[in-house]
C-alpha cells in the first residue's frame, strides 16, 4: 500500500492524530490514507460522550473495547472516515476536529468552510 503525502488541510505536515488509543488507517498515530482506505479514514476528531452515543447508535460503537481495542473514551483523538464526520454534521452531532491533524484528502468529501466551524485548533 502506497501511502498518500502527508498533508493536512492547512497544506502543513499532517500532526499526529493520537496514539492512546493508537489511529488512523495505518495505525500509525496519522490520519494518513491510500487508495484501499475506502473509507478515508481522514479527520481527527475530539471524542465527546455525544458524539461516541451517536456513532454506536448509528452501527459503528467506538467506545466499547474489541479485539484487542480499548475503545474511546470523551477527549480521545481519533482518525474518523470523511463521510461519517460529514453525516454526524448532518444530523447535528459532528464532533471537533483538528486542522493539523486532518488529512487533504477530506476536503474530497468535507468543504473545508464547513471543517473550519469544528475547528479545535484555529487561531
Amino acid at each position: 500500500m502506497d501511502m498518500d503525502e502527508s498533508v493536512s488541510v492547512l497544506g502543513e505536515p499532517l500532526m499526529m492524530c493520537g496514539d492512546s488509543p493508537v489511529t488512523g488507517f495505518f495505525r500509525d498515530s496519522k490520519c494518513n490514507t491510500c487508495k484501499d482506505d475506502v473509507g478515508l479514514h481522514t479527520v481527527c476528531i475530539e471524542a465527546t460522550t455525544e458524539f461516541l452515543e451517536y456513532s454506536r447508535f448509528k452501527g459503528n460503537d467506538l467506545s466499547t473495547p474489541a479485539l484487542g481495542f480499548e475503545g474511546l473514551k470523551s477527549g480521545n483523538t481519533w482518525c474518523l472516515c470523511a463521510a461519517r464526520w460529514l453525516e454526524a454534521y448532518e444530523d447535528g452531532m459532528a464532533p471537533r476536529i483538528y486542522l493539523t491533524r486532518t488529512h487533504k484528502r477530506t476536503l474530497e468529501v468535507v468543504p473545508f468552510d464547513l471543517l473550519k466551524n469544528y475547528a479545535v485548533d484555529l487561531n
